[in-house]
């Protein structure tokens, strides 16, 4: 009896002391884990930049696989390539058949139209290339005659049927841009995800998706810029800056594309239902959402709506926050924003 009694609390001494290894060795991963650095990558994409912050446990750089999703993805939505699905689709090939990505964009932007009342309108590309902002087209010495393709805009004329993309009109052209780039950091998060990182920040044009802590251990830092006239985009002047994790952040304004002609300014985004660039007063949309590519299919929408509508459509969407900056009578720069934008604030 003695010796079993000798041999079990042995066995049980064992166990203790594996169990304490096994924590020592455990414990020792999560400190070696808050000390991973974070890697940066940048580069060209979709016709902007990117960047990218993230810490991968075992400190390997993603930038390879991020730069093939990125190609992958351009082929699929970049009216850039020629080759790509949604060229080929404007072109009316009647062999090319869409992929997740034209779906995923396709289904997300007619959703937000059903709740925009089409504000946002993804076959308004005839409009936009008319006004010279896409397609080839940078000519603004004239002004175009809307009335001739308003008849081949409107989001009902189109229909996704066996991965074809159906035309009621072959003039339609399909633009993804007001919602492809809020798309792309969504997936650029998955994959840093399925590479094991917790904590990063995904920026594509200045749509952000964004997960865990940054490298000080804390919520993401995003500052908002101040809505001043600048093609360039060199202005850096902050309206304000809020700190979130695990959801996605778009800004859409007029004050970075447009042009001027005969004294007026024409900003890039289009009213699908007038044909003319919007002129409401609404300087810039920033919308907080789950994910970035919600975000980005309400940010282009509420900037045609203006600030009351936006408001209205922000609360009538579930975990969807907002902030508007306008210029009352005077042009003066005035802030309305939702009630749960509050608590994004920095402090």
């Amino acid at each position: 009896m003695k010796k079993r009694a000798i041999i079990t609390i042995s066995v049980g001494l064992l166990i203790i002391v594996l169990v304490s290894i096994i924590h020592f060795r455990n414990e020792n991963k999560r400190i070696d884990a808050k000390n991973v650095k974070y890697i940066h990558n940048e580069g060209e994409a979709q016709g902007t930049t990117y960047s990218i912050t993230y810490q991968q446990p075992d400190g390997i750089d993603l930038q390879p696989k991020i730069e093939k999703l990125l190609h992958d993805f351009d082929m699929s939505l970049s009216t850039y390539i020629p080759t790509s699905i949604i060229s080929r689709i404007n072109r009316n090939d009647t062999t090319v058949r869409t992929d997740n990505y034209f779906e995923t964009m396709f289904y997300a932007a007619q959703d937000a139209a059903k709740h925009t009342n089409g504000a946002i309108d993804i076959t308004v590309g005839p409009l936009v290339k008319a006004w010279g902002f896409a397609f080839g087209n940078s000519d603004h010495s004239k002004l175009p005659k809307v009335s001739d393709f308003l008849p081949y805009v409107g989001y009902q004329k189109i229909h996704i049927v066996n991965h074809k993309l159906i035309k009621d009109d072959p003039r339609i052209l399909i633009d993804p841009n007001s919602i492809a780039q809020g798309q792309s950091a969504d997936l650029l998060g998955k994959l840093l995800e399925e590479n094991n990182c917790k904590n990063y920040m995904v920026e594509i044009g200045g749509e952000i998706a964004c997960k865990g802590l940054n490298p000080d251990g804390k919520k993401w830092r995003i500052g908002i810029d101040k809505p001043i006239d600048d093609p360039t985009n060199t202005n850096n002047d902050l309206q304000t800056i809020v700190e979130l994790t695990d959801c996605g952040i778009t800004t859409a304004g007029d004050y970075r594309k447009y042009y001027i002609e005969g004294g007026k300014k024409y900003s890039h985004i289009i009213n699908p239902h007038t044909g003319y660039p919007v002129d409401n007063k609404l300087l810039s949309v920033t919308i907080i959402a789950p994910t970035a590519i919600i975000a980005d299919a309400y940010d282009t929408p509420f900037m045609v709506l203006g600030v009351d509508s936006a408001l209205k459509v922000c609360k009538s969407i579930p975990n969807m926050e907002c902030y508007l900056i306008y210029a009352d009578k005077d042009g003066k720069h005035k802030v309305v924003y939702s009630e749960g934008f509050k608590k994004y604030f920095a402090k």
